[in-house]
């Protein structure tokens, strides 16, 4: 199973990066066709706000699986005993039942784009739209994974350290 994830982690990651270049390519664009160009095409501006969208659709859940989310330590890590470790569970806990409940509103939502295309693209908006299912689904898979360690000892639930912080 932790293949799977590590897998999931992975993909997650290099789809992040795609998004990431395409975003960078289409400012690029933009800021050339501007500068150099008599007109600047239309759709570069579109395009980034669909790239953004996806970064924080597929970000979200890894920033939650890697502990980078805001948290609220202050108060959380300054609880006396199995206190801290409680709160962090519970955190977890909610967060995928937010995420579980939020499924069907975001399969509504993407349900809605078929009929709906983008102005200067012309993209059908359910592929756009879809990104908040991603990100329900991989919020929630991360929540129940970051549950799933801690109750099994395999985990405490903090931030994992970057390989900066070591």
């Amino acid at each position: 199973m932790t293949h799977a994830f590590k897998w999931l982690e992975g993909l997650c990651r290099l789809l992040i990066l795609a998004a990431f270049l395409v975003l960078s390519g289409s400012v690029l664009l933009q800021v050339f066709a501007r500068t150099f160009l008599s007109t600047a095409p239309v759709w570069t501006e579109e395009l980034t706000r669909f790239c953004l969208i996806y970064i924080g659709a597929l970000g979200a859940g890894l920033a939650l699986r890697s502990g980078d989310m805001v948290n609220v330590d202050l108060l959380c890590e300054n609880l006396p005993g199995h206190g801290p470790r409680l709160l962090r569970l519970l955190s977890a806990v909610l967060t995928a039942g937010f995420a579980l409940t939020l499924l069907p509103a975001a399969w509504a939502y993407t349900v809605v784009g078929q009929r709906q295309t983008a102005p200067s693209l012309g993209w059908r908006m359910d592929f756009i739209h879809i990104s908040m299912l991603v990100l329900f689904l991989t919020l929630a898979l991360w929540a129940l994974v970051r549950v799933f360690e801690m109750l099994t000892g395999r985990h405490d639930g903090r931030p994992i350290p970057n390989s900066e912080e070591l």
